[in-house]
């Protein structure tokens, strides 16, 4: 069996990594920083069967023992979530961009060339893939604020003003980061494939679509609209959707993202690339909004609708 280092093994996702990694008699050792934004100290559900370093994910730049025997590497370590406003540009650019070459740093030391499995993140396509009737596929430009006054929320044809039809983001879409977080994301991507190049490193990059299940963060703008929603029912409070909330989102049990990335790690073969993981069937936010408002209310008894809300 392998011995594996997953950064940010205490989080939502890399938990569940663990527990998978555990559970299959691989040895797995953890860093993570235990981000206040995300935790409040060690949480409950940590492995006892796996290792942990409760250090930030940068420091393994000069923490050979904690690479020491490292096989293959799950790097999950991150600041998630689209932040409050740009004056987070930093605390992102620090964690993500920051402790990703940290990291690198450290298993250039190390000489490091096994798997290297990177948490990547749909954001770097921007606003999605569209087709027009007359012009076929195209990239829409950002939303006029304008458009966003009179409640016209989805994009138009760039060059014609149509209405466009939503098609599913593949792979070879070219990036269109649109916030600090998204460019973050993506310059992670470009270390890793740097890294990987000049080493000879296998290296895997999975875009996560919207990930949801147990151990969502709580309370924290930091989180995912799945999390965000779930927190607020559980206060007693109607969630918030924006616009009309026909916003569509592909969202993805926490399992089924474990899984994809103790593929990557432990398959016969590595695998070079990167890859969407993400169900195949898009809902839109206001469906997840009634959705989690009707299993409240199946469960407790209450009844909290969702609150629109215009941008």
């Amino acid at each position: 069996m392998a011995q594996i280092l997953v950064t940010g093994g205490a989080g939502f996702v890399g938990s569940h990594v663990v527990d998978e990694l555990v559970a299959l008699g691989h040895r797995v050792r953890v860093v993570d920083s235990l981000d206040p934004a995300a935790h409040d100290g060690p949480p409950d559900h940590l492995n006892p069967a796996a290792e942990y370093a409760f250090v930030d994910v940068a420091s393994l730049a000069d923490r050979p023992d904690l690479l020491d025997g490292a096989d293959a590497v799950c790097h999950q370590a991150a600041k998630v979530g689209l932040g409050v406003d740009f004056g987070d540009v930093a605390a992102y650019v620090t964690a993500n961009a920051g402790g990703t070459a940290g990291l690198l740093l450290g298993l250039h030391r190390a000489r490091f060339a096994g798997r290297l499995v990177l948490a990547g993140s749909m954001v770097v396509y921007g606003e999605g893939a569209y087709a027009c009737d007359q012009h076929g596929p195209v990239r829409p430009g950002p939303r006029a604020g304008a458009d966003l006054d009179a409640g016209r929320f989805e994009p138009a044809c760039p060059r014609c003003g149509r209405p466009l039809e939503a098609r599913a983001v593949t792979e070879d879409a070219p990036p269109d980061p649109r916030n600090v977080y998204a460019a973050t994301k993506l310059l992670q991507e470009h270390l890793c494939v740097a890294y990987g190049r000049e080493h000879s490193a296998p290296v895997t990059v999975l875009r996560y679509h919207n990930v949801y299940g147990p151990r969502m963060p709580r309370d924290t703008p930091y989180a995912g609209v799945a999390s965000v929603f779930r927190s607020a029912l559980a206060a007693g409070r109607a969630p918030s959707v924006y616009e009309d909330g026909r916003q569509r989102r592909d969202f993805v049990h926490v399992t089924d993202v474990a899984h994809a990335n103790v593929l990557a790690l432990t398959g016969p073969e590595p695998v070079d690339g990167t890859f969407n993981v993400a169900s195949g069937a898009p809902r839109s936010v206001g469906d997840l909004a009634a959705t989690l408002a009707r299993a409240v209310a199946d469960s407790d008894g209450a009844r909290v609708s969702p609150r629109g809300t215009r941008p």
